[in-house]
């Protein structure tokens, strides 16, 4: 594995804490290649500087295919205002890495067991009015045009009582995390 380590040139003293020396070893060379490209994306638009804002790594990482929650990007280096930090792409690595090992999400299951609790009749349906207020009103809220587009991209069909299938909103929706 060939690791680029040009930044011990502006920090040697690095050298001698083992800590700070980045540990890739967990993202395949074709993984750095793809975040890279995706970076090098963002410092275009960003002044070609070698850096992206802090504030833009949410943005990055759902060009990335992922689709981290605003407190898990916040928690490993995110900001919330422009110009707080900047990143270089080695110092951003690690950050994409520990917001890839960030388990949030939940599975098919624990969803599933969480729409029941608004099936009132068991018949595996809830109303549209109630998925709309369970999306805008719990963990990270969502706003009405966000609310509109997941359900464009799942596809989801409301039936002529207003009802909606969860399960296959569940599935609609993991289907298009990354795997």
């Amino acid at each position: 594995m060939n690791l680029n380590l040009h930044f011990l040139k502006e920090r040697p003293a690095c050298l001698l804490q083992l800590d700070c020396v980045p540990n890739w070893a967990d993202l395949s060379k074709a993984e750095i290649e793809d975040i890279k490209e995706v970076f090098d994306l963002f410092d275009f638009w960003d002044g070609r500087d070698g850096m992206i804002d802090a504030v833009k790594v949410p943005d990055l990482l759902r060009c990335a295919g992922m689709n981290p929650t605003i407190k898990v990007s916040l928690k490993h280096g995110a900001t919330k205002k422009a110009g707080e930090k900047q990143y270089k792409f080695d110092e951003f690595l690690p950050v994409y890495q520990a917001i890839i090992k960030e388990k949030e999400g939940g599975t098919f299951a624990d969803y599933m067991e969480a729409f029941k609790t608004f099936d009132r009749e068991g018949q595996g349906v809830v109303s549209a009015a109630e998925l709309g207020h369970v999306l805008s009103g719990y963990g990270e809220r969502l706003s009405d045009e966000e609310i509109d587009e997941i359900i464009k991209l799942t596809k989801l069909h409301v039936d002529l009582d207003g009802n909606v299938k969860y399960e296959e909103f569940i599935k609609g929706v993991l289907e298009g995390q990354p795997k």
